[in-house]
């Protein structure tokens, strides 16, 4: 019995989100505030004013019969904002997803059949699913992963290849040439073919459309030169004068279309253009709904968009309609209108309807010519000359993205051209997370934040170098890349403090390449430690057990990480004697016992010849057995390092001659007994020792690794405090 109430509350669990999705159109009526119903009906009947050209003129562009732009307007903008998340999203036919659905359609059936409203209807439904799936199974943030390059380059080149195509029809010429080229080509050559009448309809179009808008941009223009140049027509009997137009529109509500959805061999011909229409259209009505809700401040939930407008998208293919998305021009105006939530949408839809049935026999009349002088001058506005040159101005990859996607629409197949947009997006991604921005850090001026500073001298015994990015399988090569070649070039600094404030996740290559590094540096006698570590990453060096093999003591706190390996793991003689730099806080009160000029460093003087005595040889040398003759022999332990450190901890029998005193001649030192140097690492003492040989003293022995080494051998209790 529990197991089968485990089981259905796992299903519960499974289908809650997309029951959540799918119940939208509940609670929008359910918390409809009446409040609103005076400005969504304005909102509404403003955007339908411009939803009946528009739809008319975009059908044209997919080259479909009218009245099927008409009624995908009115399912989409009904059903869209029903199951979609912007208040003031309009979803239909769209200028570029039109053309995209004329190119992969012509690829496959011929237009102006019967089947190729049929496909249309068969691509929408195919779309609308795809988009659904990827709404209930939440995956909206894939949305992100495609660039605003592509929207931008696909736009723009949709812009220009709609207004090629679109010559034409204007000038009343015979069919157009095939490809880009070749319909401009076909154009200068049939130039003199041109049909003046509908020639003079569709450039005076253009024309009021011009003057109108420097007139009254508000007025509802591409409404008034379509039912102007439907009158010209009309009274001068143009159609008669073989002036193209439209004809008569059913007025009827939309139909249930009679589609072959299980036509497998139409749908896998379809398959790769309905995957481009779908992908783009997501992408440009979330770039759509971002815009608005950053002025609105609404908070947007991208799954329950792709829900909307998966929805909207089906039922426009049952109900004899084509593929759309979120319209820019109509969303803005939906907005600018005052539109309040989905509801305005909804209006606009209804009020369409009633325009349909009204305006239905004016159509007859409608010259072609002049639907595609006002797609021309729309084309024109998709091509976006401002943010064109900021992203050019901007990061190369972006750019290149960019123009690969305007170049392929113009000259590819426009669904090729879209996917290669968003696979170089990808790329883009890719590329970028597996170069993530990595450098080496210093101090700044006040000693509050760590920063670029390539023109300082960084630190002769540590590196701080800090991760932005995530280390994951595809970044960990470069990153064990840039760390190693800083080490190479900086042989000196055997300690590395990595900064990964900026890392949000580590998979277990990125494990791998820290227990990498930690090898090597403590190969090299150093060590490896870290700040800025957070939970998840925590956790994956928790699990993984590398929190054990670097040593719990080497997370550091970011405020006390400086502070604690300055005092506790740098070697003060470096910073004394041979660091002019002063990186740290912690530097800036170190003495300087004598001047640099005059102490040779350790790696410029001969030291393979001194003698080198490990820890525990020297305990028994200063501890014989009782009665041995050792006890007369014993050393004299000299320890070099400054007072400071002499206090902290010695060698019981050492004596203090801090390093300047030896290399300046101020202390004599027994003759007649062996001397051991002594001093933190081993570095000081050989560089004392050499400069004792140098002037004669040979009876002298260094203390091999200091008193680290003299700590680790267990020997601390024979230190002084």
């Amino acid at each position: 019995m529990f197991a089968k109430m485990g089981a259905r509350v796992n299903v519960q669990q499974t289908f809650a989100p997309a029951v959540h999705y799918l119940k939208r159109p509940v609670d929008l009526f359910r918390t409809y505030d009446r409040a609103n119903l005076r400005p969504d009906l304005i909102a509404g009947l403003t955007v339908a004013v411009i939803l009946l050209p528009q739809s008319i003129a975009f059908t044209l562009v997919a080259e479909l019969p009218p009245q099927m732009g008409l009624y995908a307007a009115i399912i989409g903008a009904i059903v869209g904002s029903l199951w979609g998340c912007s208040n003031q999203m309009h979803t239909g036919p769209a200028n570029a997803i039109s053309l995209l659905i004329a190119s992969s359609l012509t690829a496959v059936i011929i237009p102006g059949t019967s089947q190729y409203a049929i496909a249309a209807g068969v691509m929408a439904v195919m779309v609308g699913v795809f988009q659904l799936g990827m709404g209930l199974v939440r995956l909206g943030m894939l949305v992100n992963f495609v660039s605003h390059s592509v929207i931008v380059g696909f736009a723009s080149g949709a812009g220009v290849l709609i207004a090629i195509k679109q010559l034409h029809p204007l000038l009343g010429l015979p069919a157009a040439g095939s490809g880009t080229i070749g319909t401009v080509m076909n154009v200068v050559t049939e130039a003199a073919e041109t049909h003046t009448p509908t020639a003079v309809i569709g450039i005076g179009t253009m024309l009021f459309f011009l003057v109108m808008r420097r007139i009254n941009s508000r007025l509802p223009i591409p409404l008034l030169a379509m039912v102007l140049a439907s009158v010209v027509v009309f009274l001068l009997r143009l159609d008669e004068r073989n002036v193209a137009v439209i004809g008569q529109l059913p007025a009827t509500l939309p139909p249930l279309a009679n589609l072959p959805l299980f036509n497998l061999e139409l749908i896998s011909r379809l398959s790769a253009g309905a995957l481009a229409v779908g992908a783009i259209g997501l992408v440009e009505t979330a770039a759509i709904a971002r815009s608005i809700s950053a002025q609105t401040g609404q908070r947007l939930d991208s799954n329950q968009e792709f829900v909307g407008q998966g929805m909207a998208n089906i039922f426009m293919g049952l109900f004899s309609g084509y593929s759309g998305a979120g319209s820019f021009s109509r969303t803005a105006v939906n907005f600018k209108a005052g539109a309040r939530t989905p509801m305005a949408a909804i209006f606009s839809g209804v009020f369409m309807l009633i325009a349909m049935f009204t305006l239905a026999p004016l159509a007859a009349y409608l010259p072609i010519s002049a639907l595609s002088g006002v797609l021309i001058i729309t084309a024109y506005g998709m091509i976006d000359r401002e943010e064109i040159r900021r992203i050019w101005r901007s990061h190369p990859g972006d750019a290149a993205i960019m123009v690969s996607t305007l170049v392929g629409t113009m000259f590819l197949e426009i669904e090729f051209a879209v996917l290669l947009g968003i696979l170089l997006s990808l790329g883009l991604f890719i590329w970028r997370t597996s170069t993530p921005r990595i450098q080496a850090v210093l101090p700044d001026d006040n000693f509050s934040h760590f920063a670029y500073r390539p023109d300082k001298e960084p630190c002769p015994q540590m590196a701080i170098i800090e991760v932005y990015g995530d280390l994951y399988f595809g970044a960990v090569n470069y990153v064990e890349e840039f760390i190693t070649n800083y080490a190479e070039a900086h042989p000196d600094q055997r300690y590395l403090l990595l900064r990964l404030d900026h890392v949000n996740t580590c998979d277990f290559s990125g494990i791998h390449m820290l227990e990498t590094l930690v090898r090597s540096y403590r190969e090299r006698g150093g060590d490896v430690f870290m700040v800025g570590t957070n939970h998840r990453v925590h956790q994956m060096m928790y699990s993984s057990a590398f929190d054990s093999f670097l040593g719990a003591d080497h997370i550091l706190d970011e405020d006390e990480a400086i502070g604690k390996l300055f005092y506790q793991e740098l070697d003060p003689a470096v910073c004394i004697y041979e660091c002019p730099i002063r990186a740290f806080r912690e530097c800036q009160n170190l003495p300087k016992r004598i001047a640099l000029a005059e102490i040779p460093l350790v790696d410029e003087i001969e030291t393979s010849h001194i003698l080198q005595i490990e820890a525990l040889a020297l305990w028994t040398w200063l501890h014989p057995v009782p009665g041995s003759n050792g006890s007369s022999g014993k050393p004299y332990v000299v320890d070099v390092r400054e007072p400071r450190e002499f206090n902290q901890g010695h060698i019981a029998e050492a004596k203090l001659v801090p390093l300047p005193k030896i290399l300046s001649s101020e202390v004599k030192l027994p003759a007649d007994r062996q001397i051991v140097l002594v001093c933190r690492s081993g570095r000081r003492s050989r560089r004392a020792a050499a400069a004792l040989q140098h002037i004669g003293c040979m009876n002298v022995q260094v203390l091999q690794g200091g008193m680290l080494a003299w700590g680790a051998a267990g020997l601390l209790e024979a230190m002084e405090f």
